[in-house]
C-alpha cells in the first residue's frame, strides 16, 4: 500500500502578505500541508524549532538570516526519525532568505531519502523556490524529486485545486 506523508515548517504570527504585515493564526506551509492531508491521506509532521522564532516579523527574519548566513542548526522540538514506512514524502516550507528556513535542515539531514518519491512545494511573497530546490537535491540524496509547487502566501486559500492537480500529476 502506497503511504505518505508531509513533513513541513510553518510559521504564524506576524507576515508578510503583498506589500504588507499581517498577523494570521496558521502559516501558509500549513494550510498547504493540511490540503495535502485531505487529498492525499497524508500523515503530517511539522517541523518546529526549539525556541520559538520572534513574532515580530522583521526579528524573525532577522534571527532567520543569521541562522542561514552561520550554517546553522537549530535544535527541533521534536525529530522524524524515519520515513521507512512512506513512499511519498512531501516537504513544504515557506522560503526564507531563499531557501528552506536552517529548522527543515536539522529534520531533513536525518533521513534517509534513498527510494522515495519527493514533492516539494513553498510558500512565498514573489521568490518561488529560489534555490532550495538544489539544496533539496543534496538533503534528499537518492529520492527520486518530483516537479515542486510553488504557491504565493496570499493565494494559499484558493489553491485547493492547484494542489490536488499537482498531487496528481
Amino acid at each position: 500500500m502506497m503511504s505518505s506523508i508531509v513533513i513541513y515548517f510553518s510559521r504564524s504570527g506576524e507576515n508578510y502578505f503583498g506589500g504588507e504585515l499581517k498577523n494570521i493564526e496558521k502559516g501558509n506551509t500549513e494550510v498547504i500541508a493540511e490540503y495535502i492531508q485531505e487529498l492525499d491521506n497524508a500523515d503530517l509532521f511539522k517541523v518546529e524549532p526549539a525556541d520559538e522564532y520572534p513574532d515580530d516579523y522583521m526579528k524573525c527574519i532577522d534571527v532567520a538570516k543569521k541562522e542561514q548566513q552561520s550554517d546553522a542548526r537549530p535544535e527541533i522540538k521534536e525529530t522524524l526519525d524515519s520515513i521507512d514506512a512512506y513512499d511519498t514524502v512531501y516537504i513544504g516550507f515557506p522560503n526564507w532568505w531563499g531557501t528552506l528556513p536552517m529548522p527543515m535542515f536539522t529534520q531533513l539531514e536525518q533521513l534517509d531519502f534513498k527510494g522515495k518519491t519527493v514533492k516539494p512545494f513553498v510558500t512565498h511573497e514573489g521568490s518561488d523556490f529560489g534555490s532550495s530546490q538544489k539544496d533539496l537535491k543534496k538533503l534528499c540524496e537518492g529520492a527520486l524529486i518530483k516537479k515542486g509547487l510553488s504557491i504565493p502566501g496570499a493565494n494559499v486559500y484558493d489553491s485547493k485545486d492547484a494542489v490536488k492537480s499537482w498531487i496528481n500529476e
